[in-house]
């Protein structure tokens, strides 16, 4: 069986970032993993969904996967938890983006909620 050749850590090609420089420009710091993190996750919102005794699975799937872009395997596991635990949080992402995506899904007479993350 023939092996197979890993490259070394060395041998990787890494990109570039070039930042155009003028004389008066000072140089850009990057931000700290922290700094990314904290800011992204000061900007995060939610969408939950709650039960109810009137849509069927196949229409709660098909609508989280239009709303969220989910994969149909998402959408099941989802829209099981909704009807065996009475809600399920289906999305994360900006204000924006989770309104959208909760408009869609009410479209269908579904409860839902759009929270800001804590």
């Amino acid at each position: 069986m023939p092996r197979i050749r890993r490259p070394y850590r060395a041998q990787i090609a890494r990109p570039k970032v070039l930042v155009p420089q003028t004389e008066s420009a000072a140089p850009i710091e990057a931000p700290t993993a922290e700094e990314v993190v904290v800011e992204v996750l000061s900007d995060l919102w939610s969408v939950t969904v709650f039960d109810n005794d009137t849509n069927t699975y196949e229409e709660v799937m098909t609508v989280l996967m239009i709303a969220t872009g989910c994969s149909g395997e998402e959408a099941h596991i989802e829209a099981w938890e909704i009807d065996h635990y009475g809600s399920c949080l289906v999305h994360r992402d900006t204000e924006d983006d989770c309104r959208k995506a909760a408009d869609i899904i009410a479209k269908i007479g579904i409860r839902v909620e759009v929270s800001k993350e804590a």
